[in-house]
């Protein structure tokens, strides 16, 4: 059974740095592409970054663009997000998500996902 788990999150102030993983287990790790996303209360699940299966392209939402850094390591079967410069608007849960074979930016669209992660970014 494929499983995500995330960690690295907690409690930062704003203009500080974060850097989450998502360890995979249960798949052929490089046949995913994969991706963060983050929903923070009341609001719905929204795309962050993404990643293709080799490393070679990456895609972020506009909101964390030169802020946010996604990279995988295949022989690890792990995705990782560092995060730097954090806003308190980036206070959100954060989960890794895996597609097989080719990106997307839909939530839909993904196939497994891990079980969140918090990240809360104090003013």
């Amino acid at each position: 059974q494929p499983q995500l788990v995330e960690s690295g999150g907690g409690l930062v102030q704003a203009g500080g740095s974060l850097r989450l993983s998502c360890a995979a287990s249960g798949l052929t790790f490089r046949n995913y592409a994969m991706a963060w996303f983050r929903q923070a209360p009341g609001q719905e699940r929204e795309f962050v970054t993404v990643i293709t299966r080799n490393g070679g392209t990456t895609t972020y939402d506009d909101s964390v663009k030169g802020r946010f850094t996604i990279s995988r390591d295949n022989a690890k079967n792990t995705v990782y997000l560092l995060m730097n410069s954090l806003k308190p608007e980036d206070t959100a849960v954060y989960y890794c998500a895996a597609r097989r074979w080719f990106l997307a930016t839909v939530s839909n669209d993904y196939n497994y996902w891990g079980q969140g992660n918090q990240v809360t970014v104090s003013s």
